[in-house]
């Protein structure tokens, strides 16, 4: 019982770093389109300023899949 407990944990795991992806661009949706609309610098700093919990974990996803595992079974399944 305890074995199964853990894979289900396991796997768990290694559905947060896409969560948190997913949740940062939900979170940036709107920006992104008034940004891409009418870039300025002041609507930039903006989005940075009001949405900077996204931002950062945008900017962070490389590292949080690392750590994860995610990016190594990705290059692995592509290698075979």
């Amino acid at each position: 019982m305890r074995n199964s407990l853990s894979r289900k944990h396991l796997s768990l795991d290694r559905w947060t770093p896409i969560l948190l992806f997913f949740f940062a661009i939900w979170d940036l949706r709107l920006e992104v389109r008034l940004l891409a609309d009418h870039f300025t610098l002041t609507s930039f700093l903006f989005t940075l300023r009001h949405h900077s919990l996204a931002v950062l974990v945008l900017i962070s996803t490389p590292s949080i899949f690392f750590h994860y595992g995610l990016l190594e079974r990705f290059s692995n399944r592509h290698r075979r």
